[in-house]
């Protein structure tokens, strides 16, 4: 944001609930009445940030975003928008972003051409297609991800593709495929606005989700009565605004939805219609802990459930007796509509399928399911780890729209829509993140057999656990190629060996798909810097220098470019020439081709289009006899739901039983990874705060933000740093069995933790907390535990000193 402009930006974010009354933007542009005689140009977009999907009004005049408001005309913020929301314009513009290739020679980064940058990754893929990785994210859009996915499945026959979002949610889509065969919420944001109880599984909405959370705080103001029940293991500003916290150990979650189905259970207080109707009962096999597990009858569940009682719960979670009795209670009414959110809590967690897949539970043995307000709804945070990663299915064993490598059927029907030959896409999964980093960071010679991995849009070298292992031993390995395109140097391009500058946000065209199955669609409005160019166009300059190298899988079988794209005359449109990129809309061409193959599991899209002319549409999306395109909000419910049968109020169409049932789970409550001992006596546990974003790499380069949480921190509980002697702003090595970082402490702040436990966000790349988290992930989802490992704490020489 340049310094002019700063005062019309800060000006119109104030008036922005006025100015977006009178919009009304059916298209690209909406002119808003101008202020200071600015001759600004609205148009829309989703936020840049989180998984909620907000969506805002982007101001533009002389070729730069100069003011943001929030969009009054979308149903997910009404016009609202967080801290980072409100500054998100200001992102672009970093006295540091990226601006030409650099490629590394000796201890330096040397600026080369793009032509040149080209031809290095695709001489590195030619020369050993099997062993070279694609690692992206949850922020790559729908078109971009697709993109990846087809040059990696459809043309190198390579499954080495996984996105950052294997980090996040991987159990949460364990869970939902584990539960109703079929991935994402069947509920929406609507559920807030219908619900009595709002119970929060190990999660900070009030910090993480606020705009959601504004509507909780928004029906309270109206007078209306919203219990808010926080389960958590540290206070935090949702414990502010709870009816009651549940204070619970680390790794509790498990046993407290296991200890709410037995009383259910032993109460004869869960809803027998529902179960009789709609339900099977499920637990893993002994001998083979796999996604499928096995069917038991509801006597064996029983039985096995019936060892949760209260006193065995308190034990294990912490959680009193009485305080397990009144969840079981809420459950046990159902006169009440419940809705359940979670987050990174459940999911990043040795067991988050288990724990996923058990809150489910809970919803469907106790009926509370298919109402609008009752919903068990998972959250994400990325924007659009549901849309590209979930959907166009980004990750190592899986295809778009719902579809497995493993399976022929579902190979066969993308080789059918790619117009490959049969026997092009792999049928063995290739390495999921953990994995692909350990292999790429192990020397060739002991077995690692990924040598070269281009990331786009994400920052391992500050979000992998343990660093020391799946980061840092790439330093003085000369065989291993590490490619990263982004906007801003990161903790990940300090080891890159070839770095291209990349276009953000509304500087190029995208579409994104949100936590509740909203797709969201925005045009390109303002150039990037310099050079920096599209992700995507990336992909498809390397698939064409691939096929300039004569590698066979580049065309289809009628002998064509894997990324054939026409004008409207029918003439081919060399979208590999950056000049000529956007003479025809990339993003519709793949989105129209992707959308065809969301239809085998229920998740139509609408025609790109429609989303131009709409603030999203929740899938499935569905044609009407008139011809208009209606979106779902409650999914498998019949008030709602185009696919659920007529007459039926439930149907579980997807059950993996092929009997319209969902899965009721069963599983133990296991132990975690790693706890505290002697050594290491403190529990650690990281995440998130209010103004910075993931890694901070766009928000701490915005300066009001930056200002107002410079840089991490420790919360400690006052008798822990009484017992030790700290003082508050003290400097302090926290040090575990991998690694060390040095931090203030900081006591009674925004968060609270108990005794014996910490927390340390993970936004601020002057000390990376990852370089002490641990690697132990849950066996199925393979997501990684960043909320549980042993830590100790010890005081420096010069601790008192602020630095």
């Amino acid at each position: 944001m340049i310094q002019a402009d700063r005062r019309t930006f800060l000006k119109l974010a104030a008036m922005s609930a006025a100015s977006a009354a009178a919009h009304r933007a059916e298209g690209r542009t909406t002119a808003l009445p101008q202020l200071d005689g600015a001759g600004i140009q609205w148009h829309k977009a989703p936020c840049r940030f989180c998984g909620t999907g907000c969506h805002v009004q982007v101001g533009v005049e002389a070729g730069r975003v100069v003011a943001i408001a929030g969009d009054r005309e979308a149903e997910v913020n009404k016009g609202l928008l967080c801290v980072k929301g409100y500054h998100v314009g200001m992102v672009l513009y970093g006295k540091d972003r990226l601006t030409q290739p650099l490629l590394r020679r000796g201890d330096q980064h040397v600026p080369i051409s793009w032509d040149e940058a080209i031809d290095v990754i695709a001489r590195r893929i030619v020369r050993a297609p099997e062993r070279f990785a694609f690692y992206g994210s949850g922020q790559w859009t729908i078109p971009e991800g697709y993109a990846a996915q087809k040059l990696m499945k459809g043309g190198l026959s390579n499954n080495h593709i996984d996105p950052n979002a294997r980090l996040c949610m991987a159990s949460a889509v364990t869970g939902f495929l584990a539960t109703y065969g079929v991935d994402e919420p069947a509920g929406c944001y609507d559920d807030l606005d219908a619900c009595d109880v709002v119970i929060c599984w190990g999660n900070n909405p009030a910090e993480m989700h606020p705009v959601l959370f504004s509507r909780i705080v928004d029906r309270r103001s109206r007078g209306q009565r919203v219990r808010l029940i926080d389960i958590g293991t540290r206070r935090t500003r949702t414990t502010d605004q709870a009816d009651n916290y549940l204070e619970m150990k680390p790794h509790g979650d498990v046993a407290i939805a296991l200890g709410i189905l037995a009383l259910l259970r032993a109460q004869g207080s869960w809803d027998r219609s529902f179960v009789d109707k709609h339900c099977a009962f499920r637990a893993l096999q002994a001998e083979n802990t796999t996604l499928q597990g096995e069917a038991i009858t509801f006597e064996t569940w029983s039985e096995r459930i019936a060892a949760y009682t209260p006193d065995v719960v308190e034990r294990l979670a912490g959680i009193s007796q009485d305080d397990l009795q009144m969840l079981a209670k809420l459950f046990a009414d159902r006169s009440l509509r419940i809705t359940s959110l979670w987050c990174m809590g459940v999911n990043q967690h040795t067991m988050g399928t288990a724990v996923n897949s058990l809150i489910h539970g809970v919803h469907l043995f106790s009926g509370h399911f298919g109402r609008p307000g009752d919903a068990p709804t998972s959250l994400t945070g990325q924007p659009s780890a549901c849309g590209t990663v979930r959907e166009v299915g980004t990750l190592a064993h899986a295809l778009p729209g719902g579809r497995l490598v493993a399976k022929p059927e579902h190979r066969a029907q993308c080789e059918e829509a790619w117009n490959l030959p049969e026997g092009r896409i792999n049928p063995k999964p290739g390495h999921h993140t953990v994995k692909m980093w350990e292999q790429f960071t192990t020397p060739a010679a002991d077995g690692g057999d990924i040598d070269t991995i281009f990331v786009q849009v994400t920052n391992p070298g500050q979000t992998l656990p343990n660093l020391p292992l799946l980061f840092d031993r790439k330093q003085g390995q000369d065989d291993k190629f590490l490619i990263v395109a982004d906007a801003y140097p990161t903790a990940t391009t300090r080891l890159a060996d070839l770095i291209l500058p990349a276009a953000m946000w509304v500087e190029k065209n995208g579409i994104f798909g949100n936590s509740e199955r909203r797709t969201q669609q925005w045009f390109k409005m303002v150039d990037p810097p310099g050079q920096a160019r599209d992700d995507c166009w990336m992909t498809i300059a390397i698939a064409h220098r691939l096929l300039e190298l004569g590698h066979p899988g580049m065309k289809d079988k009628d002998g064509r470019f894997l990324f054939h794209v026409e004008d409207e005359q029918g003439n081919v449109v060399p979208i590999w020439q950056w000049e000529h990129y956007y003479d025809v809309n990339v993003d519709k061409a793949l989105f129209e081709e992707y959308r065809q193959l969301t239809r085998m599991k229920h998740k139509d899209l609408a025609p790109y289009e429609e989303y131009v002319k709409a603030r999203g549409l929740r899938w499935p999306v569905v044609q009407q006899p008139d011809g208009s395109w209606r979106e779902t909000r409650f999914r498998f419910s019949g008030v709602d739901d185009p696919y659920v049968e007529q007459g039926r109020d439930i149907q579980f169409y997807h059950s993996v039983t092929g009997d319209d049932r969902a899965q009721v789970w069963f599983y133990p409550a296991n132990p975690p990874a790693e706890s505290p001992d002697g050594e290491f006596p403190f529990w650690l546990c990281t995440g998130r705060v209010l103004e910075h974003w993931h890694t901070g790499t766009m928000t701490r380069r915005i300066p009001q933000l930056l200002r107002a949480v410079p840089r991490a921190y420790v919360e400690m509980h006052p008798a822990d740093a009484r017992d030790l002697s700290i003082a508050n702003g003290e400097f302090v090595a926290i040090e575990s069995r991998r690694g060390r970082v040095e931090l203030p402490v900081w006591i009674e702040g925004r968060g609270a933790p108990p005794r014996g436990s910490l927390f340390i966000p993970f936004f601020d790349e002057t000390a990376l907390v990852n370089r002490i988290t641990i690697d132990a992930y849950d066996p199925i989802s393979k997501q990684p535990d960043y909320k549980k490992c042993a830590v100790r704490v010890r005081r420096l020489s010069n601790g008192n000193a602020v630095r």
